[in-house]
């Protein structure tokens, strides 16, 4: 297929690819098997395997509670711009719009009246949590998960009473730090599992992002910085996205973590270790850097940026202090430039991975470690996955997988088989 992201290839039978889908769905609810379906399905179906299928959206806000909250979120400035675009064809047609929040909240569902009561009985409600761990694979939730627009087909999705329906969705970001704001999705029947329904969200996404960005108060004085997940980092200020280097990408997150400054002597130990040939480079690349990031930006004797700066990884750490694992591992994108073997960013890249990782395996929420194991660090990692294994009650879906992927990491590790479902120390 062309755009993984499409649910049905051109031409395609509808009927029968439910069937085919359908029976890959029990397949896996039975041995944990994810053949015969999309990739981003079945790695959706494994994060949602702690669910029980027959399991309902639970309702966070009601009343006044939703009315407060959802009137101050970002999102309550585009409405306007969500009904003309997406209204007037959910209201005529035989499909919804709905927007939610980052944390897969709904906070606004419109469309049909006869529509609106069948998505009801399936609790497709403002306030309701629609996020992946709550309801499963869906397009909202899946869309939230991947950062990316989906569409989701009748029996792709993991909760069964939602199969009837199909639904596309985008991710909205903030303009300015990129921060996921929520999604926007159009749900119907099966005549949504088309292209035009999924670039259509996709558009409108892009269009409340430019309208925010249009509506957005200068902050010329605020720096963002995302390097998660990415060998180049990418710097938000005054209006401008700039997408750094290797190397300045480095020097950009070590002069980040230390806001107080850096002399040249400390930047070069950062970068090269105790190679004592950097001076000349560093000077030429910090030169390069200040051309790049602009005069106002970066100041010398010591080294450091002078606006006050964000950072996705500093954003993990604080989350982390504050106690919210949840939070912290949906702000994680994935190791802080992972194609760096500069010291310093090495360094700070295990200390990000590791708080995270402790705290999340400290707190043996099974959901939470199941998204740990989902990430690139939690890949290989066999605590985490013992971790899992035990966490997991006997039954559950997922907990096969658990098993599998412990023994096998036990055995590359060469360790007794035994042992591989032991408590790490023991």
């Amino acid at each position: 297929m062309a755009d993984p992201w499409l649910a049905l290839e051109f031409g395609a039978d509808p009927a029968e690819r439910i069937a085919q889908v359908g029976a890959a769905h029990e397949a896996f609810l039975t041995a944990g098997t994810t053949g015969g379906v999309r990739e981003v399905v079945a790695r959706s179906w494994e994060r949602s395997a702690l669910l029980d299928p027959e399991a309902t959206a639970p309702v966070d806000l009601t009343d006044d509670a939703l009315e407060t909250y959802r009137a101050a979120h970002p999102l309550a400035r585009v409405m306007p711009l969500f009904r003309d675009l997406l209204g007037g064809i959910a209201q005529d047609g035989a499909h919804l719009m709905a927007v939610c929040d980052a944390a897969g909240r709904l906070l606004w569902v419109e469309g049909n009246t006869g529509v609106l009561r069948h998505a009801e009985r399936m609790n497709f409600v403002p306030g309701a949590r629609w996020d992946e761990a709550h309801a499963g694979t869906n397009a909202p939730g899946t869309a939230l998960a991947v950062d990316h627009g989906v569409q989701i087909f009748a029996t792709e999705h993991f909760v069964r009473p939602v199969q009837r329906w199909t639904c596309a969705a985008a991710p909205i970001h903030d303009p300015v730090s990129g921060a996921l704001l929520g999604a926007v999705d159009i749900t119907g029947g099966d005549h949504l599992a088309s292209p035009q329904s999924l670039a259509l969200v996709r558009a409108t996404a892009r269009a409340a992002e430019a309208f925010l960005a249009g509506a957005a108060p200068a902050a010329p004085d605020v720096a963002y910085v995302s390097a998660l997940g990415r060998d180049e980092a990418e710097l938000r200020v005054g209006g401008r996205r700039i997408r750094l280097g290797r190397r300045h990408s480095e020097l950009l997150v070590l002069l980040v973590d230390h806001p107080e400054g850096r002399t040249g002597e400390q930047l070069g130990l950062d970068l090269y270790g105790d190679d004592r040939r950097h001076p000349v480079t560093l000077r030429a690349e910090l030169s390069r850097l200040r051309r790049v990031l602009g005069e106002e930006l970066l100041d010398s004797r010591p080294y450091r940026l002078r606006p006050a700066v964000r950072a996705d990884f500093r954003t993990v750490t604080e989350l982390l202090e504050r106690g919210d694992q949840a939070a912290a591992l949906r702000a994680y994108r994935g190791p802080l430039l992972p194609g760096s073997d500069a010291p310093g960013v090495a360094r700070l890249r295990r200390l990000v991975d590791g708080q995270l990782r402790a705290a999340v395996l400290a707190g043996a929420d099974p959901g939470l470690i199941a998204a740990w194991t989902a990430t690139a660090a939690g890949a290989d990692d066999l605590a985490a996955w013992q971790a899992l294994a035990r966490a997991l009650p006997p039954g559950t879906p997922r907990r096969p997988l658990a098993v599998a992927r412990a023994r096998q990491l036990a055995e590359e590790y060469a360790l007794p088989r035994a042992t591989f479902l032991q408590r790490p120390g023991n």
